[in-house]
Formats: structure tokens, sequence, C-alpha cells
């Protein structure tokens, strides 16, 4: 049997004028319905990955070189107008705070109508349909009264799952969650490990997870690449990477857990991994 194309391949680099390279030739493939983690401590450049792979560094100084292929389409020679096609709809993302993430001033139900108005131009009927299955799908209510909410009005842990609404809208094959667990309490980060993999397993959604803390990427995700300092130092099947590591770095970010994650393989409870840390 032939497997099949990855959905995602890259080998990119990314440089600042009168900086060093952030990253240098880093190569990440993913495929359909594949959950990969990318850990590493804070600064050796997972941010700058997410931000490439949407083509958003262009915007802040950065240059990108190497190659990007999704759903086998050449994202480096897109216009803009065609990357802001994609985003939202075929690759969206996730942010780590949604304080910063949502517009204060505007409700949540004007919010999520103009992130479907963005890809989609069928009836109010149909928009409210997309937004209140998408708000089901995070476990949030749909009605009248939260949707006249603002951000402020609501908790952390409820501003996030409408960030996940929204970028789940219209389903995207790739769904990129930047340090999207970060700010959260523990239960609250648990509750939307569990949220990601229901996503993965219901909707059939690849998720990139990017985070510094290895017990959530332990919990959630299917393989995992190292980086450090720019560079993938290594990458393998979360029991690979967490049971036997190869590269020295990896081996010092696993023996600086407060326990071994073989118990949080992928697919395990995840608030079983996070009660016993």
């Amino acid at each position: 049997m032939t497997p099949s194309a990855p959905l995602l391949s890259a080998r990119l680099s990314v440089e600042y004028q009168n900086k060093r390279s952030i990253l240098r030739d880093v190569a990440l493939e993913i495929a359909p319905g594949e959950i990969l983690g990318l850990a590493g401590e804070s600064g050796s450049g997972k941010s700058t990955i997410a931000l490439a792979l949407l083509q958003l560094v262009q915007g802040k100084g950065g240059k990108v070189s190497g190659e990007i292929t999704f759903q086998g389409e050449h994202l480096l020679s897109k216009t803009e107008k065609q990357l802001r096609e994609m985003r939202g709809k075929s690759m969206s993302i996730v942010l780590q705070s949604p304080l910063t993430s949502l517009n204060p001033a505007l409700r949540i139900g004007a919010q999520l109508k103009e992130a479907w108005r963005a890809h989609a131009s069928g009836t109010a009927a149909e928009c409210e349909s997309a937004i209140k299955s998408a708000l089901e799908s995070v476990s949030l209510s749909s009605d009248e009264e939260f949707l006249r909410r603002r951000p402020l009005q609501l908790s952390v842990g409820q501003g996030q799952r409408v960030i996940i609404a929204m970028a789940i809208l219209h389903y995207p094959a790739l769904l990129i969650a930047d340090e999207a667990t970060s700010a959260l309490d523990t239960i609250t980060q648990s509750d939307i490990l569990k949220l990601f993999r229901r996503l993965n397993r219901e909707l059939g959604m690849a998720i990139l997870y990017i985070s510094h803390d290895l017990l959530s990427v332990a919990a959630l995700c299917d393989r995992v690449a190292i980086l450090n300092d720019g560079s993938i130092v290594e990458c393998g099947s979360s029991q690979e990477i967490f049971d036997s590591p190869k590269h020295p770095y990896t081996r010092r970010l696993v023996a600086a857990l407060p326990k071994r994650p073989s118990e949080a393989a992928p697919g395990r409870d995840a608030e079983s991994v996070f009660s016993k840390a």
C-alpha cells in the first residue's frame, strides 16, 4: 500500500536583517490527521516556525528561504492575496493568549461572524449554524447571552476555547497551536489537550502542537520534533523521544522532567498525566 503524501512538508530557514539566522534548515513533515509536537525551550525559534509556515514573518522584517509545500501547493510562490485565502480556512493558528487574539471592543458573536465571512458567503442562517457547531465542538454555549459577551467578560479558559472555535470554523486541514495552553491553569490545560485530541479524532484535523512543556507534548502528540537554537536536533515517535532520547539536548530535556512521561503516551487521559506531575 502506497503511503499518502504528507499534508505539509517544509525545509526552511528564517533570518532578520542585521541578525543571525533564527532558523537554520529546519525540516518538518506532517501527515494528514497527525499530531506533531514541536518542543524546545523558550527562545529556540518555535513560534518563528509557526509564523513562517503561515508566511507572516515577512511583515516583521523576516526573510524565509527554502521550501514549504502544503496540500501539494508551494507556499513561498503564493501571492499575499492567495495566502490570505488559505489562512484561517485550510491552515489556522491558535495563539497563547485570548486577550491578545480577540478584539476587546467587539462582542464574541460579531468576531465569530467576521471569521466565518472571511472565507464564506452563505446566508445568515448558514453562518449561525457554522458558529453554533464550532462553539459546541469546544463545549461552549451558542446562546444569545454568550454571543453578546465581550472578551473581558470571559474566563481565560473560555477565551481560549473561543479562539479555537474561530480557528476550526472552516474545518482546516491543519491547526497550528502555538503555546496554546501555556497561560492556562492545570485543569483548564488538561481540558484543552483533551479537546485537541477529540478534534483530531472526530474531524481528522492534523495539529502542529508547539510547546516548551514536554508533559503536555507527551500527553497529546503522535510524533515529536525537538528544536534547539534554531535547528531540529531529533524527531521521532513520542515513545522514542521520551523512552530513549538520542541527542544530548533531548536527553537533558527529558531528564529535567518531574516524572517520566512514558505514562503519557498519545491517547492517554491528559488529566491523569497532569494530576501526577
